[in-house]
C-alpha cells in the first residue's frame, strides 16, 4: 500500500508581486520548511529541481555541487521529497513528479480528495458499528 504524506499550511498570501516571495510562500504552504532545516536546503533542492524540469532532472551529486551542500544532506532531503510524492528517481537522476506547479497542486488535490473519501467511508462504518 502506497502512503503519501501531504502537508498544507494555510498562510497569508505574499503582499508583493515578487517571484521569490511567491516561491517562499508556496514552499512554506506545502510544508517544505521545518525548524531543523535552518538553511532551507530542502526548499532549495525543490526549487533547483523545478528549474531543471526541462533538462530531465539532476543527480544528487549535481544538486550538491550546485547548492553547496553535502551529498548526504541532498540525499536526505531527496528521500523526504520522494516520500511527499513531489520527486521521483529515475536511474541516478531525480526530477519533480510533474512538469509544473499547477499539476503538482492538482495531484495534491486529487490525493486529498481520495483520502477524505476513504475517511468518510470508514467513519460511516465506525458510526454504524458503534450505533451512532
Amino acid at each position: 500500500m502506497r502512503v503519501t504524506r501531504i502537508t498544507i499550511v494555510r498562510r497569508e498570501r505574499p503582499e508583493r508581486d515578487n517571484i521569490n516571495d511567491k516561491l517562499q510562500w508556496f514552499g512554506g504552504s506545502i510544508g517544505l520548511f521545518n525548524q531543523r532545516d535552518r538553511d532551507k536546503s530542502c526548499f532549495r533542492i525543490f526549487i533547483t529541481l523545478l528549474r531543471s524540469v526541462k533538462r530531465g532532472g539532476m543527480t544528487s551529486d549535481e544538486l550538491a555541487e550546485d547548492l553547496g551542500l553535502s551529498r548526504g544532506t541532498v540525499v536526505h532531503h531527496l528521500k523526504k521529497l520522494r516520500e511527499l510524492g513531489l520527486v521521483v528517481g529515475e536511474g541516478n537522476r531525480y526530477r519533480l513528479e510533474v512538469n509544473n506547479l499547477v499539476d503538482l497542486v492538482q495531484n495534491m488535490q486529487d490525493e486529498i480528495k481520495g483520502a477524505i473519501g476513504d475517511l468518510k467511508v470508514i467513519a460511516g462504518e465506525i458510526d454504524k458499528q458503534l450505533r451512532l
